[in-house]
């Protein structure tokens, strides 16, 4: 089962509870995929997808909707992600008869699923609503109320407010006209670091056999993948920009996650 997690909130009400339901139609494909009884899904699957592309079609227009509502900056990245995402399921059923592909197309729009809305709602969802002008923003500072006390865990989070905390010198240094080669630098810095951590906070999960540990796993990759798939040609034509929506970003994830995943670490470990 996939479960609809904390660090997936955004804190918008109504997405909150569409996105809650796109959950549960992976947990029913998930259901149609483990059934031994059903030998021909044919059926089943053409229903599951039209169920899927209705419920998204409305989803995406209520989240565009209240997107353009708020004049939200990443309104066309989002329609793009959203197209992307139509044109995969319209493919999902194309032609498949025999029991053998009825699971590979299973799989596939399982796999698909999980793998886009994850990174979606985590990467590009979790940003509604929460962009602030660019004079209120300031650099977040590590406090107790990160804390999840588990040392190594602390410390490596500790280093990533470091690094956001670079993020945001850079972003404010009016002295520096040409910034691209520290952004780049940053990034790599970043994504190095990240993915360190990242493995250490598996590695220790896994020795104490905590069970949101594929939860955080996805959470992680999302967050890498956001990383990895910036355009460093967008980042030269647009760098404030690119430093003020990394910044943002940065500072919702890391928080975010840190509230309502790692420090449930900390309890499971008790």
């Amino acid at each position: 089962m996939y479960h609809f997690t904390d660090d997936c909130l955004i804190g918008v009400e109504a997405i909150d509870n569409e996105h809650r339901e796109l959950f549960r139609i992976i947990n029913d494909t998930q259901e149609l995929l483990e059934n031994q009884i059903i030998s021909d899904k044919y059926d089943h699957i053409i229903e599951m997808v039209d169920r899927l592309q209705q419920y998204a079609e409305e989803h995406f227009q209520h989240e565009e909707e209240y997107m353009e509502s708020i004049h939200h900056p990443e309104l066309n990245l989002q329609k793009r992600q959203h197209l992307f995402f139509r044109d995969k399921v319209n493919g999902i059923t194309s032609s498949f008869s025999s029991d053998h592909e009825q699971q590979a197309v299973l799989e596939d729009l399982l796999h698909y699923l999980v793998t886009w809305l994850y990174r979606h709602i985590i990467s590009s969802d979790l940003m509604i609503g929460k962009l602030k002008p660019f004079e209120e923003r300031t650099a977040p500072v590590f406090t107790d109320t990160y804390l999840t006390d588990i040392p190594i865990i602390d410390k490596e989070h500790r280093e990533l407010f470091r690094i956001i905390g670079d993020v945001y010198r850079i972003m404010t240094d009016e002295m520096a006209f040409d910034k691209y080669d520290e952004i780049v630098r940053l990034m790599g810095e970043l994504k190095e670091y990240t993915k360190f951590h990242f493995q250490d906070e598996e590695i220790y999960m896994e020795s104490i056999h905590y069970e949101g540990l594929k939860a955080q796993k996805r959470a992680h990759e999302a967050f890498v993948s956001r990383l990895e798939e910036m355009d460093l040609d967008q980042i030269d034509e647009n760098q404030q920009e690119t430093l003020e929506d990394m910044m943002e970003f940065l500072t919702e994830w890391l928080v975010n996650h840190i509230l309502h995943s790692d420090k449930q670490i900390g309890k499971g470990a008790d």
